[in-house]
């Protein structure tokens, strides 16, 4: 049990990526918040949790409102005595060309990922710090962290941000034990990149099948999606990892997609 006691809080963790790792922290032996907009799934993810013999609750949370995200903190950390994780998971896509791209898509996206990132982060240092326990933030990136694909201007920017945020993360909460870390996933197939495949397929003029085949899988060395369980092993690594070695640094998680 690599993670007995811990207690993480897993944003927009009613589904996907988050789901898993949600999972994965409390088979480990964590004490899990499934923080989510979605009130009913993310219910729905804790009771699975707890009926498996682990330990899990569900929080509401609109990671852009600085009040609910407080709350959000306030209460778990009232249940399980405090935060030893943060991964900050929740995220949107929107697709379109620079020119014709909204600037209210543009924002909300945007908050959604930077804001989101930085609202929980501060909420929850306060608490790793006074504990003195240390402490381990996961922000989600994306290959999207270290490239660019046409149609994902505010999708590329905000990923990018997040890698800034890590490193000042992990140089400011070093001296605490309190490391940061990004996981880049490629194309993960989940309900956000189910729904890019016909807007790409619109935007480029091509069928859905040479979306997958032709933009999303066509780096990778096997043809393959990342799966949940792939970005699940990597965000249990950052998180038990004992020592400061890793802070800051960033993994990418893409079936060969990007290398570095």
């Amino acid at each position: 049990m690599k993670f007995q006691d811990k207690v993480c809080i897993v944003t927009g963790a009613a589904s996907g990526i988050g789901k898993e790792i949600a999972l994965t922290f409390a088979r480990e032996g964590g004490q899990v918040a499934i923080a989510d907009l979605q009130q009913g799934a993310a219910q729905a993810c804790a009771n699975e949790i707890t009926q498996s013999g682990c330990t899990a609750m569900a929080v509401a949370m609109d990671v852009t409102s600085e009040a609910q995200v407080h709350a959000a903190v306030a209460q778990v950390v009232a249940a399980y005595g405090g935060v030893d994780v943060l991964v900050s998971n929740a995220g949107i896509q929107t697709v379109h060309p620079l020119e014709e791209f909204p600037f209210a898509d543009w924002k909300k996206l945007l908050a959604i990922h930077l804001d989101g990132a930085f609202l929980t982060t501060r909420a929850c240092l306060p608490h790793m710090r006074f504990a003195g326990k240390g402490g381990s933030i996961i922000y989600m990136g994306s290959v999207h962290s270290k490239e660019a694909s046409k149609l994902k201007s505010a999708y590329v920017t905000a990923k990018h941000g997040l890698i800034g945020l890590c490193k000042t993360v992990a140089k400011e909460g070093a001296e605490h034990g309190i490391r940061a870390n990004v996981i880049c996933p490629g194309f993960v197939r989940t309900p956000l990149v189910d729904k890019q495949i016909p807007e790409q397929a619109k935007a480029l003029g091509i069928s859905e099948e040479e979306v997958i085949q032709k933009v999303m899988l066509r780096e990778t060395v096997d043809g393959e999606f990342t799966t949940v369980q792939d970005v699940a092993q990597v965000a249990l690594l950052f998180a038990s990892f004992g020592s400061n070695a890793l802070t800051g640094q960033s993994l990418v998680v893409s079936h060969g997609w990007f290398m570095q």
